[in-house]
């Protein structure tokens, strides 16, 4: 633990840079003010981190593989490996932080999950450990997101949450995330939320990054064991709010020879009134509960955002990457619907592994970034693609 400001760790105000901070109704403050005061204290106590790591082994399935792309390697004349966050147990990195805040959730004495979700990854991820811990369990999720995300939504159910459509605004992440802070509101006292990226109030967006920042701790050691040299030249990840690129990126964030590209979703385009790429068309604003980069309007209104992708379809980012953003430390790239599909196929057929809509994203601009052959370039595949047959299978005629 350390308290020297660097881009990994905010300031004692939750604050990277400008972005950050606890903008917080009244009846919060307290269950707020007990997580930023005790999380670090409870997360690094010798018993947490000895289950903790223990359940990243053997329930999750942890370390991921490194996995060398070798005929993708070929075609961009460089050494990319995919750090295959797909295999994790629930198909996604969403599992890192869930395990990590329901054992949070108990040393602070709570009995009842709530968490809300996009594209069911992060649903799934809180279903499971609440089973595992024995948990009530309430996922909110926008009514469209349940609609194209139909199997995480069983799962979900098997898993013995109760799901609550959101029924505002566009039906999406965003509104689901209102409806989860409300029930928060209401229940105070027993109740813990399980945010699912780095985004929220602090402590969140830094709690989140620690938890997932095994990814990049995994990635150094692997990339040594192949290379002989721990670090890459360039780190891809998607960012909707942000939290596998948060810890993809984590371990690399001081580390400035260390490329940082990060791809958000543009849907019909950027300038299409019809994109979720928050950096290019947001200003700073207040969302969810802190200070960020935020997509509205002149008199600030959210924007209803779109994506094809359901993880990424968020208005916002979270406020280490909107720092990461204005300092120019990471490189903020953004692809299409169908740049996104195109990438999905490909990968597919390239490489035999089939990705979530979300990571095709990053995938799609290994075209853009000029590579030569003595780049390693490592590519954090945050999931995998079975949630999204049905997008792909309507694509299938359209994609040559």
């Amino acid at each position: 633990m350390t308290t020297t400001q660097t881009y990994q760790h905010p300031d004692v105000h939750g604050y990277y840079g400008k972005f950050g901070g606890a903008y917080i109704p009244e009846m919060l403050h307290r269950n707020v003010e007990e997580l930023a005061t005790r999380y670090l204290e409870i997360m690094y106590e010798t018993s947490f981190q000895k289950e903790f790591q223990l359940l990243l082994k053997d329930y999750v399935g942890r370390p991921t593989p490194l996995f060398f792309a070798e005929r993708l390697s070929k075609e961009f004349n460089a050494s990319i490996y995919l750090k295959r966050e797909d295999l994790c147990h629930t198909g996604a990195h969403k599992i890192n932080n869930t395990i990590g805040q329901i054992l949070l959730a108990r040393k602070l004495g709570k009995t009842r999950i709530i968490a809300e979700t996009g594209a069911g990854q992060h649903g799934v991820a809180t279903a499971t450990v609440c089973a595992l811990k024995g948990m009530e369990c309430i996922v909110y999720m926008g009514e469209k997101d349940i609609e194209r995300q139909a199997p995480n939504v069983a799962r979900m159910k098997m898993l013995g949450a109760k799901v609550i459509p959101a029924m505002s605004g566009s039906r999406t992440l965003k509104d689901a995330t209102n409806e989860a802070i409300r029930d928060w509101i209401n229940n105070p006292v027993d109740t813990h939320y399980i945010i699912g990226s780095v985004v929220g109030p602090h402590p969140y967006p830094d709690m989140v990054a620690r938890f997932q920042s095994v990814i990049s701790e995994e990635m150094k050691w692997q990339l040594k064991e192949k290379t002989g040299n721990e670090l890459p030249t360039h780190v891809l990840a998607c960012v909707g709010g942000g939290s596998n690129a948060a810890g993809a990126f984590y371990h690399f964030l001081d580390e400035l020879s260390v490329q940082l590209v990060a791809v958000e979703a543009a849907g019909h385009g950027v300038h299409s009134g019809m994109s979720a790429a928050t950096t290019q068309l947001g200003k700073p604003g207040i969302l969810h509960g802190s200070k960020s980069l935020v997509m509205q309007t002149a008199d600030g209104q959210v924007v209803e955002p779109h994506s094809i992708s359901a993880g990424l379809d968020y208005p916002g980012v979270g406020p280490l990457h909107a720092h990461l953003f204005e300092s120019g430390r990471g490189t903020f790239l953004s692809a299409t619907d169908d740049e996104a599909l195109q990438a999905a196929f490909h990968i597919a057929k390239t490489e035999g592994i089939i990705p979530a809509l979300e990571s095709a994203h990053a995938f799609s601009v290994l075209g853009k970034l000029h590579l030569k052959d003595t780049d390693r370039v490592l590519v954090c595949l945050s999931g995998r693609g079975d949630k999204d047959l049905a997008t792909y299978m309507n694509a299938m005629d359209n994609i040559k």
